[in-house]
């Protein structure tokens, strides 16, 4: 395969899934890594992609980018449901869960149907008519719909979650940078998550590894305001280093 060829063919696989992994190429086109890293740079000084260590990511979005939840289903599906089986591990029966919104979050709500003792306050609309056939316990937070995550936001989802308390939160982000902290592209939805961190006993970032050195518009919170985070094994060791070593657990899947 030309070299021309093989660069076509890694902007296809990183359009499809948002992130490739060198020695995954490399086997993908019986190649040296040497030759990849080679792909990647060239792809890199045009623009075409972002090169992390180990691989590559999609260019990075504008900080104002907010794609719709049929969007971002289409990405990162197997690591989205290694990462929900994963979170559904650290509950019990009996707990409080809270469920942002986003795609990795309805995954483990549907990882959660099996337990028959839970409830589960969200803000979303579609995770709670995805659980309203299980036995749980569910309580959508009310307030202003977002139509393209079917999120609810404003004062309403505000004051609603400072009234309760929860054991837990799973949090996903649309951006996570270990010097920055956790963000999102809506200021309000932001805000909603910030309230939620607040009544939670322990907060969990759950996001494929193509979030981290993103920062979207509207910063959530540092990364000392979380006790673990769940990600795949493509998350930059860099990054991997700074979460443990300020003492951040982070499972990955």
């Amino acid at each position: 395969m030309l070299s021309e060829e093989r660069q076509r063919a890694i902007l296809e696989m990183l359009s499809r899934d948002g992130r490739v992994l060198v020695l995954d190429l490399a086997k993908q086109f019986n190649t040296s890594v040497v030759t990849i890293r080679k792909d990647l740079e060239i792809l890199h000084v045009k623009g075409r992609i972002h090169r992390t260590h180990g691989g590559a990511l999609t260019v990075r979005e504008s900080a104002l980018e907010d794609p719709t939840l049929r969007e971002k289903e289409k990405l990162h599906r197997k690591e989205k449901l290694q990462i929900a089986a994963a979170a559904a591990r650290m509950v019990t029966e009996g707990q409080v869960v809270i469920l942002d919104s986003g795609t990795t979050t309805t995954a483990i709500a549907r990882a959660l149907r099996d337990f028959r003792n839970l409830t589960i306050i969200t803000n979303a609309v579609n995770i709670a008519a995805e659980l309203s056939g299980s036995t749980l316990e569910v309580i959508l937070t009310g307030g202003n719909l977002r139509k393209n995550s079917f999120s609810l936001v404003g004062p309403i989802a505000d004051e609603t979650l400072h009234r309760l308390n929860a054991d837990i939160l799973f949090l996903g982000v649309d951006g996570f940078d270990v010097q920055y902290g956790l963000s999102t592209p809506n200021l309000l939805e932001a805000r909603v998550n910030r309230s939620m961190m607040d009544i939670s006993k322990v907060a969990v970032a759950v996001c494929d590894s193509s979030k981290f050195g993103k920062r979207s518009l509207s910063l959530i919170a540092p990364p000392s305001s979380l006790q673990h985070v769940i990600t795949d094994r493509g998350i930059p060791k860099g990054d991997l280093r700074a979460l443990r070593k300020s003492r951040v657990e982070v499972t990955v899947v």
